[in-house]
């Protein structure tokens, strides 16, 4: 279950602070227009602000100014244009398609400009039905804007007020990610779980934890300027570094079962990482309540299992030294891992005296950038572009919606199968058919809802209590579980109409006819110039190899001692698990489309899981080369870790070239003759071995795959 859902963290989350701010400023501003003004200019200020609303998402301050400002302009120009265009049916027929379309093509700019493609064609069918005399438009428009501006405002000296507690939210977010990702870690310790199925189960939760680490980054790398700011920014940059140990802990979770299935060992493992997520979440919690972090956890009963279990075995000589040393490796890393989480807390009791890495350096790589320019759009001005295609078939599918509104026999309210189409149609074949999902669902729940409470409720102030509520309901949940958040419309709006109209009996049935309607409309027109997912394979495949290779250049580098610091490193490593993340969402969203759609499901998943564990294998050799630095021998391992550069660069590179040659799946390029290095006289010479055997196996196994991947893609 997501944090957010939990209602011990629920009130303390960002998504509430969201919906709560946006209830207060929507509520407040209606009556305070109600106090000055007529219901009508209060309705038309009101909605000007609910459009702003959409945009209003944590993010740096200017940031959010410059996004929410666009947002004003944007739809202001909308509602001006389509009140001009009323009186004339067929160019108001014209121009809502044409609005629409390029409305959808502000997609090209990424995740960010959804909400402002939503706000715009939410305004559009808000304004579609009102009939009005150009003089009256401009009115109207300048009434819509004071109204988005007035919220901007607001917005912005509440976002000025809370900048820190926005921080400290996004980062608590990021750590209950973190502490999810170690649950299943750790249930690769119980021999009940299928271990190709953790694995996928892992590497798709990898996704969600990159997005969340992102947007901490974004927050909190763009400025730190107090020290309630460096408290975070120290946070920040531990949970990061734990991450890395936890990568590290992937081992031969095979062979443990294979010799501990017997053992107790493997509880206390599966025990102490889950006992490490529950302190994470309880570094999160602190974190959310603006509180220093202690810890309250102890591990020393898992702790005695293990050390009695490496006695056991140790005493067992020769037939258990394979066992042996996975164990103690394994927990050396733990070890690790558990002192990480110990400076966690401490991270947040108090500013360190040293200053970050980062310190002077550029930031620009480990935050998103997101340049709106005129070129991006024209160039995707073509046939073959997804959002081009989305684009179209979201204008062909309003154009239906009102052919079909102008048909019913209460066409005065047509802009609810409109705006359902708006809502449900989505970029990609899943998030359609998911929202739709919750978007039926949740207005058949809404409807019934308010059909109770219209029948029982009599109290105005008690349907305004509601009300109220149902209005924080809807911003808290878009992001979280829209399901909830079609409840909570469906329950605003009715209840609206019910209050200015409350003698309409057939309220409640005309928006679950046009909710019907409209999803029959978008399910129709997401097969229509779909663009689906397997198309994009090839493309995300090659991106995923070019930046591992980049990453291994900057991973070998550092543990060869050639770089003066992990900037670079840390750098490579956010790329290549941002494109496995982005690699992972597409082939999710492909298991959601129809069956004759997926291609090379397998492919895939074995593709994200053996680069994520060269991923898992690099932090595992930095583990343990920090951990025996010391006694390192430089010169036989910087050999190895040459020679072991060489190899797996040429296999990743052998991979690309196959990208090009579809006709045939070839062996990895063999490698040149390792140098002669005989064994060291030091304890973790075999970790090293085994470790870099195990990554250049795996870097082999890579090329299978991928070339496997476009050979089952590529039109035959």
């Amino acid at each position: 279950m997501h944090y957010a859902l939990n209602l011990r963290t629920f009130i303390y989350s960002h998504y509430f602070y969201l919906g709560l701010r946006v209830a207060i400023g929507l509520v407040g501003l209606t009556l305070l227009t109600l106090e000055i003004s007529d219901s009508a200019t209060a309705m038309t200020v009101c909605i000007g602000a609910l459009c702003t609303t959409l945009m209003d998402m944590p993010s740096p301050l200017r940031h959010k100014f410059n996004e929410m400002l666009a947002s004003v302009l944007l739809c202001s120009a909308v509602t001006l244009l389509i009140s001009l265009c009323g009186p004339v049916q067929w160019l108001l027929m014209t121009v809502l398609v044409l609005v629409s379309f390029l409305a959808s093509m502000m997609v090209v700019y990424g995740k960010k400009s959804m909400p402002l493609q939503l706000a715009a064609l939410f305004i559009m069918t808000m304004s579609m039905e009102h009939q009005m005399t150009w003089q009256q438009s401009f009115h109207h428009a300048g009434l819509f804007m004071l109204g988005g501006l007035i919220y901007l405002a607001y917005a912005m000296a509440i976002a000025w007020v809370l900048r820190h507690r926005i921080k400290q939210q996004v980062l608590a977010e990021a750590l209950f990610e973190l502490a999810a990702y170690i649950d299943i870690k750790a249930d690769f310790y119980d021999t009940r779980f299928n271990l190709t199925e953790q694995f996928n189960k892992l590497v798709r939760h990898q996704s969600i934890l990159a997005d969340r680490q992102q947007a901490s980054r974004d927050l909190i790398l763009r400025s730190h300027k107090n020290s309630k700011d460096a408290i975070v920014v120290q946070v920040h940059v531990c949970m990061l570094d734990l991450y890395e140990l936890i990568l590290s802990t992937h081992t031969d979770y095979a062979l443990l079962r294979q010799h501990l299935a017997d053992s107790e060992v493997l509880q206390s493992l599966h025990d102490l990482a889950y006992k490490a997520a529950r302190d994470i979440e309880a570094v999160a919690y602190a974190v959310t309540r603006k509180r220093a972090s202690y810890a309250q956890i102890s591990y020393d009963k898992e702790w005695a299992d293990i050390e009695g279990e490496i006695a056991r075995l140790h005493a067992q000589g020769d037939a258990a030294q394979e066992a042996l040393a996975t164990l103690r490796a394994q927990r050396n890393k733990i070890r690790a891992i558990l002192k990480m989480i110990a400076e966690l807390h401490l991270a947040t009791q108090k500013v360190y005296a040293d200053v970050p890495f980062w310190s002077g350096a550029d930031m620009a790589p480990f935050l998103s950038q997101q340049k709106y320019e005129l070129k991006t759009l024209l160039s995707n001005l073509r046939l073959d572009s997804p959002v081009f295609r989305f684009a179209l078939r979201v204008s062909m599918a309003i154009s239906v919606g009102l052919l079909i509104g102008h048909w019913l026999p209460y066409a005065a309210h047509s802009y609810w199968i409109v705006l359902t189409i708006v809502i449900i149609l989505r970029p990609t074949f899943s998030m359609t058919r998911q929202r739709r999902a919750d978007r039926i669902i949740g207005t058949i729940i809404g409807c019934v809802v308010t059909a109770i409470v219209i029948r029982f409720v009599h109290s105005n102030i008690v349907l305004m209590a509601i009300l109220f509520l149902s209005i924080v309901a809807t911003p808290t949940f878009i992001y979280l579980r829209y399901r909830y958040t079609a409840i909570a419309v469906s329950l605003m709006i009715l209840l609206q109409m019910h209050l200015v109209a409350p003698s309409n009996p057939n309220l409640v049935s005309e928006r679950l006819i046009d909710t019907l309607i409209g999803a029959a409309v978008a399910t129709v027109f997401s097969f229509v110039l779909a663009n689906w997912e397997y198309q994009s394979l090839p493309r995300l495949v090659r991106q995923v190899l070019n930046v591992n290779l980049s990453y291994m250049q900057a991973s070998f580098a550092l543990l060869q001692g050639k770089c003066f610091d992990d900037f670079a490193y840390r750098i490579e490593r956010k790329r290549l698990m941002d494109s496995l993340a982005a690699l992972s969402s597409a082939l999710v969203r492909m298991l959601d489309e129809p069956a004759s759609k997926q291609r090379a499901v397998e492919d895939i998943n074995l593709f994200i899981v053996q680069n994520y564990l060269l991923v898992a294998h690099v932090a595992a050799l930095r583990s343990i080369l920090g951990r025996h630095a010391s006694q390192l021998p430089v010169a036989p391992v910087n050999a190895l870790l040459s020679h072991s550069h060489t190899q797996v660069c040429l296999t990743l590179s052998r991979a690309l070239e196959q990208l090009d040659d579809k006709a045939a799946i070839s062996a990895p390029l063999a490698a040149p003759a390792a140098p002669p290095v005989s064994d060291v006289a030091w304890s973790g010479w075999p970790l090293v071995k085994r470790r870099i055997r195990l990554l250049q196996a795996d870097a082999d196994k890579i090329v299978i795959h991928s070339a496997a991947i476009v050979h089952i893609v590529s039109p035959r």
